[in-house]
């Protein structure tokens, strides 16, 4: 597949610390190797392998390690923040020169380990750059509140409200951390420099310009301290 990823690894790691005092997440090695290398492995396993990291906090590391991702059979390329954290969606907004038109992301400390072609297809199918047209894609999981708080109202494959901030009794999905966007629905919002991918999301999806797709397998991340033992117990399986 052409289609980029970009993967958002520019994070703080505040939850993490001590172990992130000097390490980004990405780096926390986990049975002799960066957590970064399992997500790579990943992604070309699934035919995905234009990726581009979009990366802050010691990102330097990230590229001293894996270099231009031959190693690790992949085209990996970096997009820098600067002196000033940009935000989830600022980052991406950065990286356009880098990313295709349509592009999947996903975060720096998630695992996901399903079929990705089926959802880029989905979207594909739908986005034809009309003005009725999907600018984005949110996966959702049936969540009930069990592994975070449920964040999603999800009717019919429709996104019908997304709220991280105050969720409702309403929602019983949650983000599951797999999307995909078009550079159209970044060219269409009117941003600072700096803003998050849930400012987005709060100006397309009254505009109706969001899909949802339902995933039914759990996701993994290392961005707590539990969600790190969990990903080791998962690898050692």
């Amino acid at each position: 597949m052409n289609t980029s990823v970009a993967i958002l690894a520019g994070g703080l790691a505040t939850r993490l610390r001590p172990l992130t005092k000097n390490l980004p997440k990405s780096m926390i090695e986990i049975h002799g190797k960066p957590f970064f290398e399992y997500q790579l492995a990943l992604l070309k396993k699934q035919g995905l392998t234009n990726i581009v990291a979009c990366v802050g906090y010691q990102g330097k590391q990230i590229e001293k390690y894996f270099g231009n991702g031959s190693r690790f059979g992949v085209n990996l390329q970096y997009s820098y923040d600067g002196k000033t954290l940009l935000g989830t969606g600022g980052s991406l907004r950065h990286a356009f020169p880098l990313l295709s038109e349509v592009f999947l992301v996903i975060y720096g400390d998630s695992y996901l380990d399903i079929e990705y072609a089926p959802v880029i297809q989905g979207f594909l199918k739908k986005y034809q750059g009309l003005p009725d047209s999907p600018l984005a894609l949110m996966t959702v999981y049936k969540n009930d509140n069990q592994l975070e708080q449920s964040n999603v109202c999800f009717h019919e494959g429709n996104i019908i409200q997304y709220e991280k901030q105050n969720p409702t009794l309403e929602m019983k999905h949650i983000d599951w951390g797999l999307n995909i966007f078009s550079k159209q629905a970044f060219a269409e919002s009117s941003f600072p420099t700096r803003f998050d991918l849930t400012d987005l999301y709060q100006q397309l999806i009254p505009a109706k310009k969001v899909m949802g797709h339902e995933v039914f397998q759990r996701y993994y991340e290392i961005g707590s301290h539990q969600g790190l033992e969990e990903f080791k117990e998962l690898m050692q399986d």
